[in-house]
């Protein structure tokens, strides 16, 4: 034996049969005349046949290759597949489609090269079933669209609430420019009214007095509906002195801690003290707390809120308290909402927020302990 070759003879030749036999890669051969003389087990799956004797005999193209997926017939001097039969070379083919046994078709890659059959030159071929690569393609192109849909939503529900929040720092500066500074003329113009009133006339001056305290109850109605539209300390002074001022009307008595916060995004402040405001809300409403903490951290890149009380727990999306309203404002700036709310164990909700404005991502679940 010649060293470096292969020993040929039966032993050889039944040997690479045998492999070929159960090897995982589709293989048939055909001859000249395209007709099938030999296929492996895995050529006989792929084709939908039980054995491999099956496919012997066969007529390759008018078999597996003779329509193409729309329906329309690919004429035998088109096909490819016996390139290699008429001109004796290879051939490699991608984005195609084979006919299986009970006439569906599958999608395929294939390769050919001219193979010796009886004297004449037929063709070996090799393929690869595409059915589940292209079903999981078809998967993340469905995930990418999902993804990207989920995207814009939360780009057009970000816009909305950046429209929002600003309509609300108009109103809050019209309030304050417009109808309280009219309102505090007027209170000064009764003062000045009533300093020129004489003595003898007590009943117009009591009357002064009574419509001077209707301006001041008006002035602090309006400061306290601007109030709650969009305080002007959040603009002036940043969110924790704000939320020390929200926490000062608050009915239930509420402490704000600070741990070395150095502030973020107006957008992202604006968010974060309606939410608190949101949460305060609940709790005056529905939680029987008797005290209530609310912890301002985070680090570098995040803010982050905890609002803490001792009530009756048991907040639920979904109930009427304004959760998920509560969530979606979150997640459109980009952050993040839980909620820990066991029965007769208080609520605890923490809110995560980039320290800037983050891009949007998809996130549709209020996620709770």
């Amino acid at each position: 034996m010649t060293e470096g070759r292969v020993q040929s003879g039966p032993v050889s030749a039944s040997l690479e049969q045998r492999v070929l036999s159960v090897a995982p890669q589709p293989v048939f051969v055909v001859d000249h005349e395209g007709r099938v003389v030999f296929a492996n087990n895995a050529a006989a799956r792929g084709f939908g046949y039980d054995h491999p004797e099956d496919m012997i005999g066969l007529p390759s193209h008018q078999t597996w290759h003779h329509r193409r997926p729309d329906g329309t017939p690919i004429p035998t001097d088109e096909c490819r597949l016996l390139a290699a039969t008429r001109a004796g070379v290879a051939a490699h083919g991608t984005h195609e489609w084979f006919v299986r046994a009970d006439g569906s078709m599958f999608p395929t890659t294939w390769w050919c090269a001219p193979f010796e059959v009886d004297g004449d030159t037929g063709a070996v071929f090799a393929f690869t079933d595409l059915t589940e690569r292209h079903a999981a393609e078809e998967a993340r192109r469905a995930r990418d669209a999902a993804e990207i849909r989920a995207a814009e939503s939360l780009a057009a529900q970000r816009r909305i609430l950046e429209a929002a929040t600003s309509a609300r720092r108009q109103i809050a500066r019209d309030l304050h420019d417009g109808a309280q500074q009219r309102m505090l003329n007027v209170l000064l113009a009764l003062q000045l009214t009533r300093e020129h009133v004489p003595s003898e006339l007590e009943a117009l001056d009591s009357m002064l007095m009574d419509a001077m305290a209707e301006a001041r109850h008006a002035i602090t109605e309006l400061r306290d509906l601007a109030a709650g539209i969009h305080p002007t300390i959040l603009n002036t002074r940043g969110l924790v002195p704000a939320l020390r001022s929200l926490s000062a009307r608050t009915a239930v008595p509420t402490s704000v801690t600070a741990h070395d916060y150095g502030g973020a995004a107006a957008e992202i402040e604006s968010c974060a003290y309606f939410v608190v405001a949101e949460a305060l809300t609940n709790v005056v409403k529905h939680s029987c707390a008797t005290i209530v903490e609310v912890d301002v951290d985070g680090d570098a890149d995040t803010l982050q809120i905890t609002v803490r009380d001792d009530g009756c727990g048991g907040a639920t999306p979904g109930r009427g308290l304004g959760l998920v309203g509560m969530a979606d404002r979150v997640t459109a700036m980009g952050g993040e909402l839980s909620i820990t709310s066991p029965p007769r164990g208080g609520t605890t909700i923490c809110v995560r927020f980039p320290r800037r404005s983050a891009p949007v991502r998809p996130s549709s679940s209020l996620p709770a302990s």
